[in-house]
């Protein structure tokens, strides 16, 4: 696992989401995580697996664009990523559109010692995948 903070956001992004590895869930996430997006908490390491395995079936060619870090304090990290790839399936009722998507993130990450146990997050994928749905 990576020695700091920006290199442990990298490690879980490449493993967890592009790789699929969800077998290092447990070595990058605390086991009370909870995720904050859109007016919910989602919590633990169920919560991630299922996000994941959705997420890899709607786009099952992920790829991390870019890791930006904006700033970095005592326990947490506030960083942007873009990601992309194509939106071959169907994902929460938006239909495949067949075309490539680009997508920034917005993330505040709290540690625990060496492991994920916090996240808010701010995404544009919902509004990026409805722009390449065709126009009727």
């Amino acid at each position: 696992m990576a020695d700091n903070r920006e290199e442990r956001i990298w490690f879980a992004n490449e493993e967890v989401l592009v790789k699929g590895n969800i077998g290092a869930i447990d070595e990058i996430f605390a086991t009370d995580y909870v995720a904050h997006g859109g007016g919910k908490n989602y919590k633990g390491h169920e919560f991630i697996k299922g996000f994941i395995g959705q997420l890899r079936t709607a786009i099952p060619d992920l790829r991390v664009v870019e890791i930006r870090v904006l700033v970095e304090a005592a326990d947490a990290i506030a960083w942007q990523r873009t990601l992309s790839g194509v939106h071959a399936a169907e994902m929460r009722g938006i239909p495949p559109t067949g075309k490539k998507v680009e997508w920034t993130d917005m993330c505040v990450t709290r540690f625990a010692g060496d492991k994920i146990a916090e996240d808010w997050m701010v995404s544009d994928l919902a509004g990026q995948l409805l722009l390449k749905f065709p126009k009727r």
